[in-house]
């Protein structure tokens, strides 16, 4: 590879188009817009190569990060392609969904190098956006999702319950080893937070969905609408003649305020409230069906990505004022820098430094939030500065929706329908090693494990488990065989 890094980082970083806010907020579309061809390769030009490749090791699949962009940088865009892939089983996804700033463009050289003053501070190469160009290029070169190896059948069964990313990673991984696999999901359509929690306006359902037709014509087998816990156990799924279980039912529930006034109508979870906005009524559970009417004024509560989410929905949605409230200040707040700035830019006002200390209603109905200011004190265990109330300082704001996206925790159900599968904190499923559960033949991973996290470490861990769960199958055929041969 070349070490003209002078040159290279005399390259400016390049354009990266987005519709402009005013057009966007009438739209669902995405707010990035394609790259063509020459300004990916300019922008994979400014890769320096390192040896030790920082990118790579800041991202939880370790993408051959240098070797792809060397490829594009070439003008060999498949070759590029098939680089992310052999880490990576969605590419185009984590291309637009990871946290690349806190990641992989957090560790590039190229953000902080020493360059002449004439040009500038210049921002690390744009990874993710290239990542995402490649696999859309190949994709639609080829007109189908990329095919890949699959090994001959095994004879042996693997239930997957759930479909985010985790489960939907390790499926595949499974299915190419040669196993059966069978996709249990709670919701209507498979995808899980793919298509359930991301907003069309930062990825598109067609991406999800080819991704899906790929792992069916892989012989994975979805079933849908069947929620581990209220129509099926782990004793049920056994007896059905899988070998193995995957369980990997994410964090969905979303955390309560426990304030007065959460039960009033117009007072919506995060998660029911971005699906009603996102997705047609035919995707959606029957109780979920009715049009959401958020009314003149939306107020959210929480400071993750979740709330982005949210509050960029409520914009699209109509509604004439959007409220972000977070009690610590933007300093604290643990999402993307970027996805408040688009925020910003399509209008959502931010309030920091306030809790709600209860939601006021009319006839049943949400009409106002009750709003404690707050100052910051000592750091808490998280590491931030804990909120503290300032002493009779409440205030009001109108609200016909409001939406709190303060956090998720784990399904109890699942777990209490997994005799032998211990559960940790906020309900979520504690592994004995690896990414096996006390209980012999089931394993976990993703946000189940974890709490609610990133796709890429969801994803990793879905490889991972599937190797694991590999492993273990080829040991269960081996104390067969022993078995067989003693006697």
């Amino acid at each position: 590879m070349p070490c003209d890094n002078h040159r290279r980082l005399l390259i400016p970083a390049q354009p990266s188009p987005k519709q402009d806010p005013a057009t966007r907020v009438h739209n669902w579309e995405e707010v990035y817009l394609p790259l063509d061809l020459e300004t990916a390769r300019r922008e994979a030009e400014r890769c320096l190569h390192c040896p030790d490749a920082p990118c790579q090791q800041a991202c939880p699949l370790h993408n051959s990060i240098p070797e792809a962009l060397y490829l594009l940088e070439q003008g060999d865009v498949l070759g590029a392609a098939q680089t992310f892939r052999r880490t990576s089983n969605f590419p185009e996804m984590c291309g637009r969904l990871c946290p690349q700033e806190a990641l992989c463009e957090g560790a590039c050289v190229v953000g902080f190098a020493i360059r002449p003053a004439s040009l500038g501070p210049q921002p690390p190469v744009q990874i993710g956006r290239l990542e995402a160009f490649v696999a859309d290029y190949q994709r639609q070169l080829l007109g189908r999702w990329p095919p890949v190896e699959q090994a001959p059948p095994t004879g042996y069964a693997v239930a997957v319950v759930g479909s985010g990313p985790a489960g939907l990673v390790c499926a595949e991984e499974l299915a190419k080893l040669g196993h059966a696999v069978t996709v249990y999901e709670a919701w209507p359509r498979p995808g899980g937070v793919l298509r359930y929690g991301i907003p069309n306006f930062k990825m598109r359902k067609e991406i999800l969905d080819a991704y899906i037709a790929h792992l069916e014509s892989l012989g994975i087998r979805f079933v849908c609408n069947t929620f581990i816990g209220q129509h099926l156990t782990v004793d049920d799924l056994f007896q059905a003649g899988y070998h193995a279980i995957f369980l990997a039912p994410g964090a969905p529930v979303g955390v309560r305020l426990n304030i007065p006034g959460e039960e009033l109508a117009g007072v919506f979870a995060a998660t029911e409230f971005l699906v009603r906005g996102n997705l047609a009524p035919e995707e959606l559970p029957p109780s979920m069906r009715q049009p959401l009417r958020v009314g003149r004024h939306v107020v959210v509560i929480g400071g993750g990505d979740t709330s982005m989410d949210c509050v960029r929905t409520a914009i699209r949605l109509g509604a004439e004022s959007v409220t972000l409230v977070y009690r610590r200040t933007e300093a604290e707040m643990m999402g993307r820098e970027e996805e408040r700035r688009h925020a910003r830019e399509e209008g959502v006002r931010f309030l920091f430094l306030a809790a709600p200390t209860r939601f006021i209603g009319e006839e049943g109905r949400v009409v106002a939030v009750e709003l404690q200011r707050m100052e910051l004190g000592p750091p808490d265990a998280s590491g931030r500065r804990r909120p503290v109330p300032i002493p009779g300082a409440l205030f009001t704001l109108p609200a016909d929706t409001a939406v709190v996206a303060v956090g998720y925790e784990g399904e109890e159900e699942v777990i209490r329908a997994a005799p032998g599968v211990r559960k940790g904190g906020k309900n979520l499923i504690r592994l004995r090693e690896g990414f096996q559960t006390h209980r012999p033949g089931v394993f976990a991973g993703g946000d189940s494990i974890k709490g609610a996290d990133l796709v890429v470490t969801a994803a990793a861990d879905g490889r991972q488990a599937a190797q694991a769960i590999h492993q273990y199958l080829l040991s269960q055929a081996k104390a067969v065989t022993a078995g067989q041969l003693q006697r």
